[in-house]
């Protein structure tokens, strides 16, 4: 906890100096509070698998939760603009997915993935995160696993100005860059904790904030939601089945619905 804390007080010195080092290309904020376009982001792909179950490979499940999630909102609310990072098995870099939001000038943004450990094949639930400073030694293990992805793209360290998805100081730097729409983001993401809770009953594990490169420069409300966890044998079971997927996308859905009642009114 100390070295920690050590790395934060040296972080707080160091961000001034090295802001430009992660803003490479302005972005624009924008005005009123309208819902009129989503960008949902299927997590890994391609050549990247993401983590693994026993039968399952996480490109797949949030591939299929992002497809529905999509057909749910189009189907609900035809006025709204759904787009996908990906909407085949490709492989996406991490810095191209937020870019794209940027680009079509998104209200929100929304990266869906699995989760895993191998400490233990009992741990399961749901757990949705924004961007920000990781509290626990969890959280920052979640963003490493998740940001080591770039390790799969050609010239990453010139792409990403020098990034170490194992520095915990790297991490923390980058978690202080998306605070403009924190507000939104974790509205957004306790009403999806909150449905997870209320319509599939579901274990949540809470709304969490960490360091990930695929949500620092989304220059709109964004979150990441982990769906479960591959790791355990009865949350896979779930994940891959279709009854499972429909259910985790029904969940967000209704999140989506409750939130953009709530930032259009």
């Amino acid at each position: 906890m100390l070295k920690l804390l050590k790395l934060v007080i040296v972080a707080s010195f160091l961000l001034t100096s090295v802001a430009f080092v992660f803003q490479q290309e302005p972005v624009t904020t924008k005005s009123g509070s309208k819902v009129s376009t989503v960008v949902i982001d299927a997590g890994h792909g391609g050549k990247d698998p993401g983590t693994r179950g026993r039968h399952t490979k996480e490109k797949d499940v949030a591939l299929k939760v992002a497809l529905e999630l999509g057909r749910k909102i189009k189907e609900e609310t035809p006025d709204v603009k759904v787009l996908y990072t990906r909407s085949t098995d490709v492989f996406i870099e991490l810095g191209e997915r937020s870019a794209f939001a940027n680009r079509n000038n998104a209200d929100l943004f929304i990266s869906i993935h699995c989760n895993a450990t191998p400490r233990s094949r009992t741990v399961r639930g749901t757990e949705t995160f924004v961007m920000g400073l990781h509290k626990t030694e969890g959280n920052l293990e979640v963003a490493k696993r998740e940001n080591s992805v770039i390790l799969q793209e050609t010239n990453y360290k010139q792409k990403y100005k020098g990034f170490d998805p194992d520095s915990p100081l790297a991490h923390i730097m980058l978690a202080n860059y998306q605070s403009a729409f924190i507000s939104s983001s974790l509205r957004f993401a306790d009403l999806i904790e909150r449905k997870f809770q209320s319509i599939s009953e579901r274990d949540s594990r809470g709304v969490k904030q960490a360091g990930f490169l695929v949500l620092w420069r989304c220059a709109m409300p964004s979150v990441l939601i982990e769906t479960g966890f591959l790791s355990s044998p009865d949350e896979e079971d779930y994940l891959s089945s279709d009854e499972g997927q429909e259910e985790v996308a029904k969940c967000i859905h209704s999140a989506f619905m409750a939130y953009k009642k709530d930032m259009d009114r």
